[in-house]
């Protein structure tokens, strides 16, 4: 899938959003589509525009930056993602809205990724200031229905990396409709990257099991978009 050019329809098109992620497997990422990165705008290293170039070099079919609480990155995206296309790029990538909400599941922090919603819907207001919220604004469940009221997809990111086990935080996510799991993630910082051999097939069978959408990403905070780090 690519896009010519990025707008705000385009960035909030959940079915074609969701016909990725039903097709995704572990060697999806990173080469393919990239869900989980993180600009200059919070805590990552490369600005959005280099973000976009990377993505164009490596063929990206489609992406979504997923800064902590803001969503400055995507805007720079999907700006200079325009700019590109009036220049008369080809083959761009298909950008998503992204953020990722810190939040707290069974008692655990966690970490929500947000995609596709509305960036400008008052339901996501207080997720936006690049605030870490606290009391019931923080429960998962709070997250989520702010998420699905701004007409977006709720995951949970990298299921394998809490205090809790997978095994527990995956039915609690299902069950406070969470739409899916971050299947796909490397662990370990593997260079090349590769989403972990060892917790993979496991995220693959709960997400399926609780029919949730399953997700990839690097979640690259340093220069490359082909590593976490």
């Amino acid at each position: 899938m690519t896009s010519t050019v990025s707008t705000p329809s385009t960035a909030q098109d959940l079915a074609a959003l969701e016909k990725v992620w039903c097709s995704m497997t572990a060697t999806s990422c990173p080469l393919q589509y990239n869900f989980h990165m993180h600009s200059v705008c919070s805590d990552g290293k490369l600005t959005p525009e280099e973000i976009v170039d990377q993505a164009i070099a490596i063929g990206l079919k489609g992406f979504a930056i997923t800064d902590h609480h803001t969503v400055k990155g995507y805007y720079a995206a999907q700006a200079y993602l325009q700019q590109k296309a009036a220049e008369g790029v080809g083959a761009l990538p298909h950008l998503w809205t992204g953020m990722e909400i810190n939040g707290r599941l069974l008692g655990t922090g966690v970490h929500i990724l947000a995609y596709g919603f509305d960036p400008t819907h008052a339901a996501l207001a207080d997720y936006r200031r690049r605030e870490i919220q606290e009391g019931d604004k923080a429960t998962a469940d709070t997250i989520v229905r702010a998420i699905h009221q701004a007409r977006g997809i709720a995951i949970l990111a990298h299921p394998a990396r809490y205090r809790r086990p997978a095994s527990e935080l995956v039915p609690a996510a299902a069950a406070i409709n969470f739409d899916g799991i971050e299947a796909y993630y490397a662990y370990d910082n593997p260079n090349p990257w590769v989403s972990s051999i060892k917790h993979t097939p496991r995220m693959e069978e709960m997400g399926r099991s609780h029919n949730l959408l399953l997700t990839c990403g690097t979640d690259t905070h340093g220069l490359n978009l082909l590593r976490r780090l």
